[in-house]
């Protein structure tokens, strides 16, 4: 039987595609963007707990109310203002399905979605899905900043929604004031939705301020502002994450929602409510945790031919490799992995069009100091 395809340019994501190629080659995974580091023991202890208590049915579709009203108590405190957890507040199965519950909640067949290039891989699938067509922006292609100029220049009549991620996947490149005043004025008198993807929001460093949309009353009120626990508390196999909307956002996010996932894994839900109440030193030292994993590992990349680029946020670096070699990214991450045992992301898969004779790759410093050092000793060998 034959079978049209509704997404061709799809196949099976790079992330899959290098953590096999790492398994069948022994290779030390900086890859996907995973911690191979201990969950929080009070977050174990109060998962456990929840299910011991017999807390395993089926959550309220929206989310338990002690993990939304503990999620706007979290909001009001980091960013000054606080959500109301009944009517803007959503619990979502990880924020992948939070994008694609926003992105079909308001896009239609024909709607353009601004996309700012090099993007995560789930936003354009959830995009064609939804029937819009993706339009992507280049960022800087040195230092990742949005080009306000191009960003004006592609908005046309038939856009519906721009799509945000600071701190940035793969760069770490963050917004900054200036970005949000040149934000604000471009949506000003519009009927563009903004989706502002805030998974990495708490891992910044160097004293720098995250500059959430939702410190701002006039974007907040036209957006969907998506987060994860996962990448916030070093569980990204338990798949949970929310988004904040206004109602009238959040009414059709949540009609989406309801026949996707309808809820999520409800003992997490518990541990969550619980943890952000009674250990909001977490999230608050989060930045100084991995900013000496960054510290440390950069140190480490100058003694290889990897040039280290700088690092706002998140928890992935950027090295440039063209000292090393000339081969296009994707042919140079696969012959790391085989050949030198050191799995690495190409940037490539996360543009439509490639800067030309990029020669860039991703690595993942979210890892126990023993991962690192192995990885940093195999690619001093290079």
């Amino acid at each position: 039987m034959q079978v049209e395809t509704k997404l061709p340019k799809v196949g099976t994501t790079i992330f899959t595609v290098m953590s096999q190629l790492a398994v069948e080659h022994g290779a030390v995974n900086l890859g996907q963007g995973f911690p191979d580091f201990d969950v929080p023991q009070r977050l174990v202890d109060a998962l456990s707990r929840a299910m011991a208590d017999g807390k395993n049915q089926y959550a309220p579709m929206t989310g338990i109310p002690a993990l939304r009203q503990a999620i706007a108590a979290k909001t009001e405190r980091c960013y000054g203002w606080r959500p109301d957890a009944d009517a803007e507040v959503t619990v979502t199965s990880g924020a992948s399905e939070a994008i694609f519950d926003a992105i079909h909640a308001v896009v239609r067949p024909g709607d353009e979605v601004i996309v700012l290039d090099p993007c995560y891989d789930c936003y354009e699938p959830a995009i064609d899905l939804a029937g819009g067509v993706a339009v992507h922006v280049p960022l800087d292609p040195a230092t990742f900043a949005p080009d306000w100029a191009l960003i004006r220049a592609a908005v046309t009549p038939k856009t519906r929604v721009l799509m945000i991620n600071s701190p940035h996947n793969p760069s770490g490149a963050m917004f900054s004031a200036d970005d949000i005043a040149q934000l604000t004025a471009l949506l000003d008198g519009t009927g563009i939705v903004l989706l502002s993807d805030e998974v990495y929001e708490h891992i910044v460093f160097d004293g720098r301020v995250h500059e959430s949309v939702l410190r701002y009353p006039s974007l907040r009120e036209r957006a969907f502002v998506v987060s994860s626990f996962g990448k916030t508390y070093h569980c990204t196999g338990w798949k949970l994450g929310y988004c904040i909307a206004p109602p009238a956002l959040s009414a059709e996010f949540r009609k989406v929602h309801q026949y996707n996932t309808f809820c999520t894994f409800a003992p997490a839900q518990w541990a969550f409510a619980e943890m952000i109440e009674a250990e909001p030193e977490h999230y608050d030292g989060l930045g100084d945790f991995y900013q000496a994993k960054r510290d440390r590992f950069r140190e480490q990349l100058l003694t290889t031919r990897l040039k280290p680029l700088d690092v706002p946020g998140g928890y992935f670096q950027l090295v440039d490799y063209s000292a090393v070699s000339d081969l296009d990214d994707a042919a140079f991450c696969r012959w790391l992995t085989t050949e030198k045992g050191v799995a690495a992301i190409p940037l490539s898969p996360f543009y439509e069009t490639p800067p030309a004779g990029q020669r860039l790759a991703r690595l993942c410093f979210a890892k126990n100091e023993a991962t690192l050092d192995a990885a940093i000793a195999r690619l001093q060998q290079l």
